[in-house]
This record gives C-alpha cells, sequence and structure tokens, in this order.
C-alpha cells in the first residue's frame, strides 16, 4: 500500500525516482479504509533529506500510511525557506484538534544544550503533553528519544569526552521480549515483535555527544531491545505505552555521515573519520549503506504493531488518558 504525503511536496520527485509507491491525498481520501496518521515533528536541519529517509521506510509497508509534517511555533529553522514551512508543514495550533496514531519526535543538533535551554523546549512540552490525548504512541530518534525520555520518565543524558560517530554493532538483548509469545498483562504487545527478523547483531549509523545510562533506563523499567559493547544503549521501549525510542540513527542513507564529516571539516573542527564507515577508512572512498534492510525491517515491525494496537476511532483517546 503507498504512502500518502503532502501534493506537491518537493520530496515526491525524489521518492518516486527510487520507486517508493506513492499516493496523491485525493486519490487516497476515495479509499474506504483508515490510513495510519502517523504526525513527524521534524527538527532536523536538513528537512527534504529526512522526510525523503521517513518517507521511504513507511512506505514499504502493506498498509495506508499518512505523513503529515510538523515543525514548532516558537523556532523558525534557518535552514529552511518560511514559504516551504507554510505550505508542507502544520503546527501546534494547526493539528490541535485532530488525533492520530504516533507522533514521531526526529533528532535534532542540539543535544549538548541541557534541555531546558533549548528555544522550543517549552513548546515541546505542550506538544508532548497534548499528544497523551491525540497519539496513540510516539517515537522518538536520537535527540527526540533522549527529549521524549527525559520528559515522560526524567532519564538524564550525559556529555560524553569524544563523539560517538561511525557505524557500531548493536546486539538483540534477552530483555527485548523477542522469546515473548503473546502479550502482557495489560494487553498490549510484547517489545519482541519489533525485533522479529533481526539478526543477533545489526549495525546501526550514530553520530552524537550525548548518551543515556543503562542503569537509569533499567531503574524506570524500560526494556533495552539493543545495545553495543562499544557505546552502550541503542534502542529503548516502554512497554506499558508502546513508546519506541531509538537512540540512533537507522533511517541515515549512505552519504549522510559523510556530510556531517565534511561539513565539520570545513568548520574548522576536529572531527574523526567516521569509525566503521568509510572503505579501509579513506574518506574518498563510496560508503556502502549496510543497515538499511534493518531499517526497512524496524519500520515494518513498528508500523505492524502499531496496527495491530491502535483503536479505530482515535477520539477514544481523549476518554482513556492512561494509554
Amino acid at each position: 500500500m503507498p504512502i500518502r504525503v503532502p501534493d506537491n511536496l518537493p520530496a515526491l520527485d525524489d521518492l518516486e525516482a527510487e520507486g517508493v509507491d506513492l499516493i496523491a491525498s485525493g486519490q487516497a481520501t476515495k479509499q474506504d479504509i483508515r490510513p495510519l496518521r502517523l504526525l513527524m515533528l521534524n527538527l532536523m536541519p536538513t528537512k527534504k533529506a529526512t522526510e525523503i529517509q521517513f518517507a521511504r521506510l513507511f512506505g514499504c509497508s502493506p498498509l495506508q500510511v499518512e505523513l503529515i509534517l510538523m515543525t514548532t511555533e516558537s523556532y523558525t529553522p534557518r535552514n529552511t525557506e518560511p514559504a516551504y514551512l507554510r505550505r508542507f508543514y502544520r503546527r501546534l495550533s494547526d493539528v490541535e484538534d485532530e488525533y492520530f496514531d504516533a507522533l514521531i519526535v526526529t533528532g535534532a543538533p542540539i543535544e549538548t544544550k541541557p534541555f531546558e535551554e533549548v528555544s522550543y523546549w517549552n513548546e515541546l512540552v505542550d506538544i508532548l503533553k497534548w499528544s497523551k490525548t491525540h497519539c496513540f504512541r510516539r517515537l522518538g530518534i536520537c535527540w527526540g528519544a533522549q527529549a521524549l525520555l527525559y520528559h515522560f520518565h526524567n532519564l538524564p543524558k550525559y556529555q560524553m569526552d569524544t563523539k560517538f560517530f561511525g557505524i557500531y554493532n548493536h546486539s538483540i538483548m534477552s530483555d527485548s521480549g523477542i522469546s515473548d509469545s503473546g502479550r502482557s498483562h495489560s494487553g498490549r504487545s510484547y517489545s519482541g515483535r519489533l525485533m522479529h527478523g533481526f539478526t543477533t547483531t545489526f549495525p546501526m549509523p550514530v553520530s552524537r555527544f550525548t548518551m543515556n545510562k543503562k542503569q537509569d533506563i533499567l531503574d524506570r523499567g524500560l526494556d533495552i531491545l539493543a545495545e553495543s559493547d562499544e557505546i552502550g544503549v541503542g534502542m529503548v521501549r516502554d512497554k506499558s505505552t508502546g513508546d519506541l525510542f531509538v537512540l540512533n540513527h537507522l533511517e541515515y542513507d549512505a552519504e549522510t555521515l559523510k556530510a556531517e564529516y565534511v561539513r565539520d571539516k570545513q568548520d574548522g573542527l576536529n572531527t574523526p573519520i567516521p569509525k566503521n564507515y568509510f572503505p579501509e577508512d579513506k574518506p574518498e572512498l563510496a560508503p556502502q549503506n549496510h543497515w538499511r534492510p534493518f531499517a526497512f525491517l524496524l519500520c515494518a515491525n513498528w508500523l505492524n504493531d502499531l496496527y495491530q494496537d491502535t483503536m479505530f476511532d482515535l477520539t477514544q483517546l481523549q476518554d482513556d488518558k492512561d494509554l
């Protein structure tokens, strides 16, 4: 089933060129089906690239998926034309009376700042509070995952001496629920549904200066789905809500880390070569994307999990604030 994105979105050309199955908004409304509605708060400076990365992954599902793009009102991104945001992006005031199957919060290049010092932090808190009665679940990526963990679980992040930068192998953890056969006592799915089909170890792109400590996560009763021996926890789930926190970037393209590396070098930063990324550690050689199959697999599993658990009438969220 194709993914539904805003009509005339510039990313459509790139997605069509890749063969991603797309559906126009007008055509989608004629189908007698309720699509999964995903509200993506895109905090990345490279808006179009991030749109393509996530639309590509969500478009691999047999379900119809509607991707609604969201930005902040209190902060205007410097790298995106205001006219582009007005045309294709919505704000909380635009969607506050609507309901969504999931809220997605992307990463953002602000992780070294304390949360409360981020210019749009108060607005993000308002969005997260609103999501409890208007979004069935939440998915956080990198800084977005840390922000969700901090807001909902008071989980701190810690500054590291050096940047985690490169491709790191992660292992599926025993407490991921992968061997569980059904649902939890609350009726919700076990976390293992998300890891079906994964190999014991799998690679994930990483680009961050902060980390979350394993013991802090366990102390809050959260499930650790994947962990790296080198850089720690990489994927976490709240079994009680189904919220997923991916601390790294499976959605990244092959060239994304290269672009970050080149940018940092041009800015005079002492950025090391991304680990396990360039062939023979030579930046002049093209990196290969060997993590993409796991990105597709995780998104397919996540959409399936969401589809099985979400309610048909999302207005019921107003009546059950504990979901």
